[in-house]
């Protein structure tokens, strides 16, 4: 018996490979496993020499399909000119790696915020158009168009197919708009603000589905538009993927180590952790504590470690490619993970802690007790949120993993029970939405 017509979805994403970070894993392994699920992707990106990525990575290529076909356009993008005034790369997300702004950098973020609504990527957004007016004009039929962002200019593209084709859009959302931690430090004038405001609503009300990360974030969008019916929002949690955790893990046995991977700011609130670690390793001589930070650490941060007294026993890694990172997950004794301390945080459930999840070890998250990352990570049987200023539960938690380490150095966990995160599952899930 032949199988049905495969179900055609139109992907339009800015960061694909070989745009490296956080941002790019999530369509990259919804299109990775969609095939199995008999939904055909077709990918509309930008074309790498003209994107601006805060970092990449080449090494992610090799994880695209071949059947897979990726079509890459042309941008305007302010950037450039971002590059020549600052001398400073493209600004991560939360502008992690520039560091406290001088007035130069607060202008430019003011002419962000004010003169490019949604974002400075908007520029983008004619060319995708364009190639996707090429497709159709060629007689080409899709059953589904996704959105997925950041940057949310990209959600102005599916708004428009809908408008002009009535193409059935599903609006992937992997974080806040107007309630992103960091919206604030763009400065945004009252009538920027209601734009971009406006922006958000047509958004979430005109699309077909709305798919969002985490169960607050869903509350959070529901509370903007009460009228709309629940059912349209789907959490579509981040994930791990199989196969990058085909290799075991190497626990070392000098040393206790605990490592974070990806960017990590003063926002964080992790130094009442710092002085419970340093207080732990002075405890324990005999127990060598170490830490590793792989990715981007700001300024005012490696001063935090600095002034605990832990930079003899941490280890600065820059940015390593996917593969490598995963590598260094599982190489750790434990892993530390962080909340930003900010406004309503409790959906802020970042993509790393399903693969720290895959590693299957012990995880330190400091946050807010009660979040979705909390809830998860109890359901897992992974750890608890450790809230920024309970210093008594971070040290009972930093000396049960002493006592632990003293018996076994390898504080691997026992069960795996986080299985249903798997990035194939969740591209099922994917699959079914598509499929209604």
């Amino acid at each position: 018996m032949s199988l049905p017509h495969p179900l055609r979805l139109l992907v339009i994403t800015y960061y694909w490979p070989p745009s490296g970070g956080a941002g790019v894993q999530r369509c990259l392994k919804f299109v990775k496993h969609l095939g199995h699920f008999n939904v055909q992707a077709t990918v509309i990106t930008v074309d790498p020499a003209q994107a601006s990525y805060p970092v990449r990575d080449e090494s992610l290529l090799a994880e695209v399909p071949p059947g897979v076909r990726v079509i890459r356009t042309g941008t305007t993008e302010p950037f450039e000119s971002y590059k020549r005034l600052t001398g400073r790369a493209v600004p991560y997300g939360g502008f992690a790696n520039e560091g406290k702004p001088g007035l130069v950098q607060q202008a430019l973020r003011f002419v962000r915020g004010n003169l490019f609504v949604p974002d400075p990527r908007r520029g983008w957004n004619r060319h995708a158009l364009a190639a996707v007016e090429n497709l159709l004009a060629a007689g080409e039929q899709f059953d589904a168009v996704l959105t997925s962002s950041p940057p949310h200019s990209t959600q102005l593209i599916g708004r428009e197919l809908q408008r002009r084709h009535g193409l059935r859009w599903l609006a992937d959302l992997r974080d806040p708009w107007t309630d992103i931690y960091y919206y604030k430090d763009l400065h945004h004038t009252p009538l920027a603000a209601w734009l971009d405001a406006r922006y958000e609503r047509r958004v979430l009300s005109q699309a077909d589905a709305v798919l969002v990360t985490s169960p607050e974030t869903k509350r959070l969008f529901l509370a903007k538009l009460p009228e709309l019916p629940a059912a349209k929002f789907h959490v579509l949690p981040n994930g791990y993927d199989e196969s990058d955790f085909r290799q075991s893990s190497q626990p070392p046995r000098d040393c206790l180590r605990i490592t974070h991977t990806g960017t990590i700011t003063e926002l964080y609130h992790i130094n009442r952790l710092l002085d419970a670690v340093a207080a732990c390793a002075a405890a324990h001589p005999d127990v060598p504590l170490r830490l590793r930070f792989v990715g981007q650490v700001s300024n005012e941060l490696r001063g935090q470690i600095e002034r605990a007294g832990l930079l003899p026993i941490t280890e600065f890694i820059a940015f390593v490619p996917h593969d490598k990172s995963v590598e260094y997950l599982l190489e750790a004794s434990a892993l530390l993970m962080a909340i930003p301390d900010v406004p309503r945080n409790f959906g802020i459930l970042p993509g790393k802690v399903f693969e720290y999840l895959a590693a299957n070890k012990p995880i330190l998250c400091v946050g807010p007790a009660g979040s979705d990352a909390d809830n998860l990570l109890q359901e897992c049987g992974a750890g608890q949120a450790l809230p920024y200023e309970n210093t008594a539960l971070m040290h009972a938690t930093l000396e049960a993993l002493v006592a632990r380490w003293r018996i076994n150095p390898s504080l691997d966990l026992p069960a795996v029970s986080h299985t249903r995160y798997s990035r194939r599952a969740l591209a099922g899930q994917l699959a079914k939405l598509v499929n209604e």
